[in-house]
């Protein structure tokens, strides 16, 4: 995700601790929020997807995904 995006989320949160945000703000915050759990979610698999456990006998065998 971008760095100007999450500042823009920053910058909403900032904004609803003073006043109200407006219901086109509370959309596009709630929109930018969602993106970003998304690109955090995408990353985290990632690393996931390159990661191995490695048994007593030296076998690497990568993590069982969860259903």
């Amino acid at each position: 995700m971008e760095k100007s995006r999450i500042d823009r989320i920053s910058e909403l949160t900032r904004l609803s601790r003073t006043r109200p945000l407006t219901e086109a703000e509370l959309k596009e915050r709630a929109e930018l929020r969602a993106e970003y759990i998304q690109s955090v979610k995408a990353s985290l698999e990632g690393q996931l997807e390159h990661t191995y456990l490695v048994d007593e006998h030296g076998v690497k065998r990568p993590l069982p995904k969860k259903q």
